[in-house]
């Protein structure tokens, strides 16, 4: 409150109060100069003296009023943020406030945007990289393009190459301005190679912010790598390739230690043996973009496996409990023992193929490297279902698998609704299920969601994508419909 105190103090408002105080100093101060002119007048030089005590007291009088109304009149000194320094602004207001008690200063006025205020017109976001030669001025020229087109430059971010400079602009624009003649007036300047899109909000987090939030998220679940890469590098496909294949051959997939970085596809080397691919047809990478990507990648080699140890506990409409956590590698031995209590109905439905090719998939489901999986147990510890979200390039599928004695009994659907809670928490477009056409109980538990849906049929395999939308899934997070169970835990995701 000391700042609001000090601001208020610089021009008090006037009152009648302080007039009539004023008034009563005037008379007094009259009535003892009446009395010191009659003393000064009966003595020697008295008419010279009242001449220059009336002199005295005008010349004090004017100095008082011109000091008073300049200081009176004077703004406030206040702290601009962002200026660095101060700036003078008026004595109205200084007198705002802000919640926290502080100075309100309102901004600047942006001199790119004439005589009207911020706001004013309707803008849109954009993303825009191009090439410049790298020599001074060639910055220059691309910034007074931009003003010249009313465009605002919100981050910049500069990747050095062999030749040349690749800018990468996020900037704010009149909605009314086109992509076309934004490239052509950027061309006009020097840029070549320009690559531009639309951007919304989530892009205005700075790159530094951004690649912490990524590397956070990865140190904390090992499933997280793929989603961090996707969104360090903006669209781009990943392909996780594992070193073995299912009959337990090598595959040949490597990559060097240092990785290799070859126009618009980047391999790492995976940690879990094996490599990791990113691919973007529609724009190179740069050699900052894959110094970024490789040190992410070696985050999570130095980590190690991991994932979340929460759990949630639910009741089932019959009153018995069961337990939902995030599985991995170490719940391979329960998921084998799970698959042969179930009917081979069970597994062809789920795997599309022949039975006895089931065991061999569980290894690579089980990977976090290539998506989340969720278990259910019993309240005996007993694994009895499992719920993959698997990031399959720029798509994602949903599976289910549950044991045959703990069907139709809600544990699908909860599930089901857990992963796409995910899904959409990872901003994922769309999920797909793939299932035979005979799988009513799949296609029930696809439409529960209450999400659009597409239906592909082909030769009785039938494909179900459900489009998500964060708006239409937030009532669904990740515990599914919460009139099918009583919920006793939440899980740590």
């Amino acid at each position: 409150m000391t700042n609001v105190t000090s601001a208020k103090s610089v021009r008090r408002p006037h009152h009648w109060r302080r007039d009539l105080v004023e008034l009563a100093a005037l008379f007094t101060a009259v009535a003892v100069a009446d009395s010191v002119a009659n003393m000064i007048a009966h003595g020697p030089d008295g008419t010279f003296l009242l001449f220059a005590s009336a002199l005295t007291l005008i010349a004090t009088a004017a100095f008082h009023t011109w000091w008073a109304r300049r200081h009176s009149h004077a703004p406030p000194t206040a702290l601009v943020p962002g200026t660095g320094g101060t700036a003078r602004t008026g004595a109205a207001t200084a007198t705002g406030r802000t919640g926290t008690g502080a100075l309100s200063v309102p901004p600047l006025p942006d001199p790119r945007q004439g005589a009207l205020p911020a706001g004013t017109a309707e803008t849109v976001l954009w993303r825009m990289r191009t090439t410049v030669r790298d020599e001074p001025g060639s910055l220059a020229a691309l910034c007074t393009a931009f003003a010249t087109l009313q465009v605002d430059i919100l981050t910049l971010q500069t990747h050095p190459l062999a030749e040349g400079t690749v800018d990468e602009f996020l900037l704010r624009a009149p909605a009314a301005l086109q992509a076309k003649d934004l490239i052509g007036e950027v061309s006009a300047a020097g840029g070549s190679s320009t690559w531009i899109e639309r951007a919304d909000t989530h892009d205005l987090v700075d790159t530094p912010t951004r690649v912490l939030g990524l590397a956070t998220r990865t140190a904390l679940d090992g499933a997280e790598l793929p989603l961090a890469l996707r969104q360090l590098l903006g669209r781009c496909t990943i392909h996780s390739r594992p070193a073995l294949q299912l009959t337990g051959s090598t595959t040949g997939e490597s990559a060097p230690v240092e990785g290799v970085l070859d126009g618009t596809e980047m391999r790492l080397n995976d940690p879990n043996g094996g490599s990791i691919t990113v691919e973007r047809p529609y724009l190179a990478f740069t050699p900052t973009e894959f110094a970024r990507a490789r040190a992410l990648v070696e985050l999570d080699a130095r980590l190690g496996p991991r994932i979340p140890r929460g759990q949630d506990v639910l009741t089932l409409p019959e009153g018995e409990e069961i337990i939902v956590r995030r599985a991995d590698h170490a719940d391979l031995d329960a998921a084998l023992a799970m698959h042969g209590r179930c009917s081979e109905r069970t597994l062809s439905r789920r795997y599309h193929g022949p039975v006895g090719d089931a065991d061999r998939y569980l290894h690579h489901l089980l990977s976090p490297r290539f998506g989340r999986t969720l278990a259910v147990e019993s309240a005996s510890g007993r694994l009895i279902a499992l719920g993959h979200l698997l990031w399959d390039g720029d798509e994602t599928e949903v599976a289910l698998i549950v044991e045959d004695a703990w069907q139709r009994r809600g544990i699908g659907s909860e599930l089901l609704g857990r992963l796409v809670a995910l899904a959409v928490e990872a901003h994922c477009t769309q999920v797909y299920a793939v299932t035979q056409a005979s799988n009513t109980a799949m296609v029930a538990t696809m439409r529960e969601l209450g999400l659009p849906l597409d239906y592909q049929i082909e030769e009785g395999t039938l494909v179900i994508t459900a489009r998500l939308d964060p708006r239409s899934v937030s009532v669904l997070p990740p515990y599914g419909d919460p009139g099918l169970f009583d919920h006793h835990g939440q899980a740590d995701r």
